[in-house]
């Protein structure tokens, strides 16, 4: 697997748009997936709209669970890095980060035009 490091400060503002959420590794048991430390793997979704732009939504898996993001507000994101990834017929991107942290401040308020 391709990994690819992500230049955060050129998707314009980041948004929470889905609360962390565990990431099942199996439907049947609900298992939860762990990293290699044996740590949960959680998942955040985030919006990126860059230079006006449509908005895209990206879920970005992240060890450990993410604390204070609620949905709609501006989060930071660190040590993001791309992954290309194919299965048989099926291929993609996925999204792995050291971190993702609520941005606080006036200018950031939930619903803000930050």
């Amino acid at each position: 697997m391709q990994s690819i490091p992500v230049d955060t400060a050129r998707l314009g503002v980041l948004r929470c748009a889905i609360a962390p959420e565990a990431k099942i590794s199996n439907p049947e048991t609900q298992e939860v997936k762990r990293d290699r430390d044996g740590n949960p793997v959680w998942t955040v979704a985030v919006t990126v709209r860059q230079d006006r732009r449509r908005i895209s939504v990206i879920e970005i898996a992240v060890s450990g669970q993410p604390k204070g993001i609620e949905e709609g507000q501006v989060v930071k994101v660190t040590g993001l890095t791309a992954f290309m990834w194919s299965m048989g017929d099926r291929h993609g991107v996925s999204f792995r980060a050291d971190a993702v942290t609520p941005v606080t401040g006036p200018a950031h308020a939930k619903g803000g035009d930050a």
